[in-house]
């Protein structure tokens, strides 16, 4: 069964607090006005946005005491070619870093890892823009706070209006206008790698873009079964690859279309992931998954044969577990089994904030096999 309170409550409790979000507000806020009003750096950006699980609205609740990441990137007017070395130009931060955060950052392979006492922040910088499209990432759209949890109807366009302004006169007439634009075709940015000492394309906007477009194609429903998914690894895979946004890569290629619940779209997704890269899994290879806006670049490209081999394994018991809990029709098995794919954050039967699922009526014919509903340990 779909269970839908049920998945609205497990929701509620694998989805970052409002604190954990408001900490995250807080940290990148800071740091973009302490870069802005930089007199040594406020002459090489160009802009500064949000990126990353959080920008994306497909991050869980940080584990224990871990605290929220945050990427924040920031579009400089460097010459790649005059900065060829990536260590040069994150150089060009160091005195800024020693100013607001001494002590508190760290040179990554592709960042600027801040940690505070209450969130942890990326500082991914970027080379110069075409001139052609420094008018885009100027723009609301790109510059935004909102997250796709924050609003529904994130386009990558001109009028886009946040929500701060949607109170002022004219702001239903460009939300309006919004709608009917096509969204920008923009190009890859480029990051420095500091492990193989050169500057790699990226497109962190195409990322944006293409999971609100398909959080829209699937009833919005698709970044809350990427959330469901990463819980389920972190439940029973914790230190196992993929993860992060490679794992999120691959739940968007598979998560069909159209679906229309949480439950149906977890399912479905991870039976495609099954049978579509079978072969990979039959010869312990890992498939090339390139990244949206970069054909280019794999995705999985740090994804070792053993590590893809064994999460297809994983994969497989889990779907088998999924399309058991949605293909029975009791509430509590169904619940038994939802709870056994995702732990106890999922309600047990009974805990669904007095809200009843409808028991169905009349015969049922199962889609596939459901096999023995007999709850069992997970394997």
């Amino acid at each position: 069964m779909e269970l839908k309170s049920y998945f609205e409550k497990f929701l509620r409790e694998i989805r970052p607090t409002d604190t954990q979000k408001d900490e995250c507000k807080t940290g990148h806020t800071t740091l973009r006005e302490r870069l802005y009003g930089d007199d040594s750096l406020k002459s090489i950006i160009v802009s500064t946005f949000l990126q990353g699980s959080y920008r994306r609205a497909t991050a869980i609740r940080p584990k224990g005491d871990k605290r929220s990441d945050v990427d924040v990137v920031v579009v400089t007017n460097l010459n790649k070619n005059e900065y060829s070395s990536p260590d040069k130009a994150m150089d060009l931060f160091i005195p800024f870093l020693k100013k607001h955060y001494i002590q508190k950052y760290e040179k990554q392979g592709r960042s600027i890892g801040i940690e505070l006492s209450y969130v942890d922040l990326d500082l991914v910088i970027t080379s110069a823009p075409s001139e052609a499209e420094t008018e885009i990432l100027k723009s609301a759209a790109v510059t935004t706070f909102d997250t796709l949890d924050d609003v529904e109807d994130w386009r990558l366009v001109k009028s886009w209006v946040p929500l701060a302004e949607r109170e002022t006169v004219d702001a239903e007439i460009r939300i309006q206008a919004a709608r009917k634009e096509n969204e920008w075709k923009t190009s890859p940015l480029w990051i420095p790698d500091r492990e193989a000492h050169i500057w790699e394309p990226t497109h962190p906007l195409e990322q944006i873009r293409w999971t609100s477009g398909k959080n829209a194609r699937c009833n919005k429903h698709y970044v809350n079964v990427v959330r469901a998914i990463k819980w389920w690894q972190r439940v029973h895979h914790e230190d196992d690859r993929p993860s992060g946004y490679p794992l999120e890569h691959i739940i968007g290629l598979t998560c069909p279309d159209g679906i229309k619940s949480i439950g149906e779209g977890v399912t479905l997704t991870l039976e495609a992931i099954v049978l579509n890269y079978s072969a990979y899994a039959a010869e312990c290879k890992t498939p090339f998954l390139p990244d949206h806006g970069v054909d280019s670049h794999n995705v999985f490209a740090r994804i070792t044969d053993n590590q893809f081999s064994k999460f297809y394994g994983h994969v497989q018991y889990a779907s088998k577990i999924a399309r058991e809990a949605l293909d029975v029709q009791t509430v509590g098995l169904s619940a038994t089994k939802w709870r056994e794919l995702f732990g106890d954050k999922f309600p047990p039967a009974g805990d669904d904030d007095n809200s009843k699922e409808e028991e169905p009526k009349g015969p049922f014919t199962a889609r596939s096999q459901t096999g023995d509903m007999t709850p069992r340990k997970y394997g």
